[in-house]
């Protein structure tokens, strides 16, 4: 699947004013990630228990 191809949501805690944006997108055997501003950029693509990890495991500044 190609990134045109994934339905893509932004962070809900991205900023109000356009910065720090972060827009995730998941199938089946991969969650993708990627910058909101530059969505024709790289992109990261990890797999679904290795992101519920990294989530479980960010806290709360």
């Amino acid at each position: 699947m190609n990134s045109s191809q994934l339905r893509w949501f932004k962070s809900s805690y991205s900023g109000s004013e356009g910065d720090s944006c972060v827009e995730i997108a998941s199938c089946a055997d991969s969650v993708h990630v990627r910058d909101s501003k530059v969505t024709a950029g790289p992109e990261l693509a990890v797999s679904p228990r290795s992101w519920a990890a990294f989530v479980g495991g960010v806290t709360e500044a």
